[in-house]
């Protein structure tokens, strides 16, 4: 981490459906270089998924690259997930 990366503010870039949505996402953005803290860590009675009801589950990027993070997950989202046997034929 730079200088420069801990002056930048951690700011959400999207609110998952699930937890699952949101690792598969963070994933997806790390994989572009693009650092996602997994909030999930500090929180000491950590649930499996967000209750029914709830606002979801947040993915947090540095302020700098929140517009190529809106980008990927965009692009992912227009795309859809691929699955096993899509990417085989």
């Amino acid at each position: 981490m730079t200088r420069e990366d801990k002056n930048d503010r951690v700011v959400n870039v999207h609110t998952a459906g699930t937890l699952a949505e949101a690792i598969v996402i963070r994933g997806l953005l790390e994989s572009n270089g693009i650092l996602s803290p997994d909030p999930a860590t500090a929180d000491p009675f950590p649930l499996r998924d967000p209750p029914e009801g709830t606002h979801g589950t947040e993915v947090y990027v540095l302020e700098s690259q929140a517009e190529d993070a809106r980008e990927i997950i965009e692009a992912y989202r227009r795309r859809g997930p691929v699955s096993s046997a899509s990417s085989a034929g």
